[in-house]
C-alpha cells in the first residue's frame, strides 16, 4: 500500500473545502468557520479510513464530501439567490455618506404615531445592496425624511399608502412602492401582505424593513428574512441607527 494514492484524495478533499469554504464566506461569513472545522473533519476521516483500509466508511465520508455543495445550496438558497443577484450590481450607499440623527428622530417619531393610530406601514431602508430591480412602480419623491412626509404617504386615502416608502443615503427617494411577495410556507398565519413583502424583499437584499400593524399597532423589523416583532423602543433605536449608518459620536 503507497501513501500516494491517499495523498491525491486528501487533495482533492483540500480543494473541495477551500470551494465550499469561500463560497460560503461570500454567501454567510457567519457558518463559514464552522462549515471549514466539519469540512477539515470528513477530510481527516477519509484519510484515515483509508489508511486503516475501512472501505465503508471511505464511501459515507467521500459521498458526504461531495453531497455538501448541493446541500449547502439547499439550505442557504435564499442567501445564494441574494448574493447572485448582486453580482455585478453597484452599491446603493454613497461612498462617505454619514446618516444623521435627525433623520432617526423623524423616522422614530412618525412610527410612534402610525402605531398609536394603528396606520398600516412600510418603510425600507436601503443598505449596500441596490433593490431597484426588484422592486415595481413607485413615485419618485427624493424628499427630506420627515415625521409629516410619512404621516402622509401612508394616510388610508392617500393614493400610494398601500406600498412601501424607500429611505436611501438619508432622503425619502420613493414612495408606492410594490415589493416582492415572500413564498415561505412557515410565515405566521397572523402576518398579513405588508409582512410577507418585508420578509420578500430582505430575502432579496441587505435592507431593514419597518412594517406597522394597522390591525395591532405594533411596530415589526425585518432584517436578512428574520422578523422582528413588537421591537422594545430602544433597539428599535438602535437598529435604525444602524441601518442609517448613524455614527456613534453623532448621538
Amino acid at each position: 500500500m503507497t501513501f500516494y494514492p491517499h495523498l491525491t484524495a486528501l487533495s482533492d478533499s483540500l480543494l473541495l473545502t477551500a470551494l465550499v469554504v469561500g463560497c460560503a464566506l461570500v454567501i454567510r461569513r457567519d457558518v463559514a468557520l464552522r462549515l471549514l472545522a466539519l469540512m477539515a473533519l470528513l477530510s481527516i476521516a477519509s484519510l484515515v479510513g483509508r489508511l486503516l483500509g475501512f472501505t465503508s466508511l471511505v464511501r459515507v465520508v467521500d459521498l458526504l464530501t461531495a453531497s455538501t455543495p448541493i446541500i449547502l445550496a439547499i439550505i442557504f438558497q435564499t442567501d445564494l439567490r441574494r448574493t447572485l443577484l448582486n453580482i455585478g450590481k453597484r452599491t446603493s450607499r454613497m461612498p462617505g455618506f454619514e446618516g444623521d440623527i435627525e433623520t432617526v428622530e423623524e423616522l422614530l417619531k412618525a412610527l410612534r404615531e402610525l402605531a398609536d393610530k394603528q396606520i398600516g406601514a412600510l418603510i425600507v431602508l436601503v443598505r449596500q445592496s441596490p433593490i431597484e430591480h426588484v422592486i415595481h412602480v413607485g413615485t419618485e419623491i427624493d424628499a427630506k425624511v420627515t415625521c409629516e412626509l410619512i404621516n402622509s404617504i401612508f394616510l388610508p386615502y392617500s393614493p400610494i399608502h398601500d406600498g412601501a416608502v424607500i429611505i436611501e443615503n438619508g432622503k425619502l427617494t420613493k414612495a408606492g412602492c410594490l415589493l416582492p411577495l415572500s413564498q415561505n410556507p412557515d410565515i405566521a398565519k397572523s402576518f398579513g401582505t405588508r409582512h410577507r413583502a418585508a420578509l420578500g424583499l430582505s430575502e432579496l437584499s441587505d435592507c431593514y424593513v419597518l412594517v406597522v400593524s394597522e390591525e395591532t399597532g405594533k411596530i415589526s423589523l425585518v432584517h436578512d428574512a428574520k422578523i422582528s416583532y413588537d421591537l422594545e423602543p430602544l433597539e428599535l433605536r438602535r437598529t435604525i441607527k444602524k441601518a442609517l449608518g448613524v455614527r456613534r459620536r453623532q448621538e
